[in-house]
């Protein structure tokens, strides 16, 4: 993900009851609170981004979210990749020296597969490949891990929302047990947003950027989420998002990225995010906890 923000604010009042409760339900109640944890790309400071080994490490360090990016190649297939160009995280402009700029959309499935995706890492990784989305989903489903799937560049693809949903299905992610807690799809595009949504109401959608607290009850017809850098947040604007009931009737939550410090990560969480994105998500999560 890229920054994309504006500017919003708006007043917000936090409380807790905690104080209240039997130590050992105090105790229930504060883990309950934490804002889930999400391994951005997979754990990508750890591992290459969006890469198979960067969901496995996930699942090594206990992460149960874990963020990925989906792209389209020439002849059709869904791949996971951040950008639009295959040159940062592969040796494309080695294999095929004269095909710049090496955009996905111009390579084939195939092609791609040649490519590897894991030397610009480390040395540890060479010969990690770019996966596509149904490689990926299957390794998220044998780590019994969920899934932040972001569609990247949706006006570069036509039609990519559907086909993302059609694959989903084909690896059994839209059943009422994915659906209900395991599965977030989301994009910059709000149009993307809104087709995943009219394609398969039951997917549970976030829309990436801050829109301004005034425009925030348009995003409620389509988006259970309105997900934010952290640079841009404030308790108030995650309170003003709270506030706005989404498609299902459920308050819209907040997932913010990319913190990947303990002081973020819980300046972040003393915010009231629901969830935090980060490419440290051990560090994150251990900040979280402390």
């Amino acid at each position: 993900m890229h920054a994309r923000t504006l500017a919003a604010t708006t007043t917000a009042l936090l409380g807790t009851a905690a104080f209240l409760l039997p130590p050992s339900d105090v105790r229930a109640d504060e883990a309950a609170q934490r804002p889930t944890v999400i391994a951005h790309r997979g754990a990508s400071a750890y591992a290459p981004e969006n890469t198979l080994a960067a969901v496995d490490k996930a699942a090594e360090l206990g992460i149960d979210w874990v963020e990925n990016d989906v792209q389209r190649t020439k002849d059709g297939e869904l791949v996971v990749l951040h950008d639009d160009s295959l040159r940062r995280t592969t040796d494309v402009e080695e294999v095929f020296p004269h095909r710049a700029p090496w955009k996905v959309r111009d390579f084939t499935t195939a092609e791609i597969a040649r490519l590897d995706a894991g030397s610009w890492f480390g040395h540890a990784y060479t010969g990690a490949r770019v996966p596509t989305l149904e490689q990926y989903v299957r390794r998220v489903e044998v780590h019994h891990q969920k899934l932040l799937l972001e569609i990247k560049n949706p006006d570069l693809y036509p039609g990519i929302e559907g086909q993302t949903l059609k694959v989903l299905k084909n690896k059994g992610w839209l059943d009422q047990r994915h659906l209900a807690s395991r599965l977030i799809v989301q994009s910059f595009s709000a149009a993307a947003v809104r087709a995943v949504h009219e394609l398969k109401p039951a997917v549970k959608t976030g829309f990436l950027g801050t829109p301004a607290v005034a425009e925030l009850s348009a995003y409620t017809a389509f988006a259970d989420q309105i997900n934010p850098s952290y640079g841009s947040l404030s308790r108030q604007y995650v309170s003003a998002v709270h506030a706005c009931a989404g498609p299902h009737g459920r308050p819209l939550e907040v997932l913010t990225w990319t913190v990947d410090t303990a002081a973020t990560a819980r300046l972040v969480a003393g915010y009231g995010v629901d969830g935090v994105i980060a490419n440290k998500p051990d560090v994150v999560r251990a900040a979280l906890r402390g």
